[in-house]
Formats: C-alpha cells, sequence, structure tokens
C-alpha cells in the first residue's frame, strides 16, 4: 500500500543460482524484506504458500513446473499477491500467457537494479508495470479477451452492484490502460484513492485482478466512453 511502513515482503523465483542470489541482494540492499526463494516450480508454489509474500518476483522458464503455471496457482491460492514476472524472454505469447496466468507485470531481464526496484514497489501497490512497448500488447490483449465469449463477471446484470460515479470514472480509465498515478493526476486526487476505488469496485464486482476488471469494463464498453 502507499504509504505503508512496514518493508515490501518480496520472494525471488529464478533456476540459476547466480542470478537469482544477486536479485535478492539488490532488494534487500534497497531495503525490501526478501522473505524466500525458490529455483524451481513446485518449490516456488510451495514457498509462496508458506511466506505470503506481498510480491512475487517469478521467472518463466522454471524446471519441474512452468512460471506460467506457477503464477496461476499462487494468485489462485492468494489474490492479494502480486507477481512481476522477470525474464529473458520479450515473446509477445509470453507475455500474454503471464498475464492470463494473473500477472501484474512484466520485466525484462536487461532492466537496471533501480527499474527493478521501481518496478517491485510499483507492484506492491497493484500498478501494473511493463516493459516500455509491451503495455499496448496488454491493453490489446484485455480487449481481446473481453470479445471472447465467457461467463459474465459480477453475476446476473439485472442483479449487478451498482458503482459509484467516481468509481465508474476510475473503472473507465483502468480500462483505457492507464496506470495508477496516471488516473490520480487525471482526476486530481490521490494515489491510494485511486487503489481504494479500484478495491472497492473488485469487491463489488467479485473480481480478483485487474484483467478481470478491464474485461469487465471493455464488455460494457467503458473504455469507448
Amino acid at each position: 500500500m502507499s504509504g505503508r511502513q512496514d518493508p515490501i515482503r518480496v520472494m525471488v523465483v529464478d533456476d540459476h543460482p547466480m542470478w537469482r542470489d544477486a536479485v535478492a541482494r539488490d532488494l534487500a540492499q534497497a531495503g525490501l524484506d526478501v522473505v524466500a526463494t525458490a529455483g524451481d516450480g513446485e518449490q516456488a508454489v510451495r514457498r509462496a504458500k508458506a511466506t505470503t509474500p506481498d510480491v512475487l518476483v517469478l521467472d518463466l522458464n522454471l524446471p519441474v513446473k512452468p512460471g506460467a503455471q506457477v503464477c496461476k496457482e499462487v494468485v489462485a491460492a492468494d489474490p492479494a499477491l502480486r507477481v512481476l514476472v522477470l525474464s529473458a524472454s520479450g515473446e509477445h505469447a509470453d507475455v500474454l500467457e503471464a498475464v492470463k496466468s494473473g500477472a501484474t507485470g512484466y520485466l525484462l531481464k536487461s532492466a537496471s537494479t533501480e527499474e527493478l526496484l521501481d518496478a517491485v514497489r510499483r507492484t506492491a501497490v497493484g500498478d501494473p508495470v511493463f516493459t516500455p512497448g509491451l503495455a499496448g500488447l496488454v491493453l490489446g490483449e484485455y480487449r481481446r479477451l473481453a470479445s471472447d465469449p465467457g461467463p459474465s463477471a459480477g453475476g446476473d446484470e439485472p442483479n449487478a452492484p451498482r458503482l459509484t460515479d467516481r468509481e465508474t470514472e476510475v473503472l473507465r480509465l483502468v480500462a483505457k490502460g492507464l496506470s495508477y498515478k496516471q488516473i490520480a493526476e487525471r482526476l486530481v486526487i490521490s494515489h491510494r484513492t485511486v487503489q481504494n476505488h479500484v478495491q472497492n469496485t473488485l469487491g463489488k464486482l467479485q473480481l480478483h485482478n485487474r484483467v478481470e476488471l478491464v474485461r469487465y469494463a471493455i464488455e460494457r464498453g467503458l473504455d469507448d466512453e
């Protein structure tokens, strides 16, 4: 959360020990609380459930169980957990699979230490963080998901929960692909207030993450308004 007093609890998952240790060390030196590390997918799921980190920094290319499956399982077990994929791959298919698996962000391993630290901090408060050039791709995938047939979010339409005008306004900007920081600047409100509106909206609509929220909004044409 914005303004939180406790250090962000982070877990680092990568099958290369030197890389994993270096990332964990950089995060710890910056004041984050590295609660666990893991070198394969099974270990990652087990340790994430045991240590309940705020952010999971996750490589996709893992032995035993692939990173995308790890992401699905840990988010299903703890919807409050944020996943930041840190991968050597910039392939569109890998990015989209990560997003559909519940990842909040996707950063390439070519990122600097400062970029990684910023990404972890932003991921912890629910901001989507993507390596430049990938954000547009992800928004396009949100739109494609919304056009796919699937169960309607939020229950039957006649009984759909009422959102306040401000919640609807925030939801519309989320659907347009704006970050929480951009929404806060656009509406002249605090970052924390944007987060609160999003959390309230997720609760009212019985949704679990930003992907579902954007799908809901696009299904109702809010991104075109």
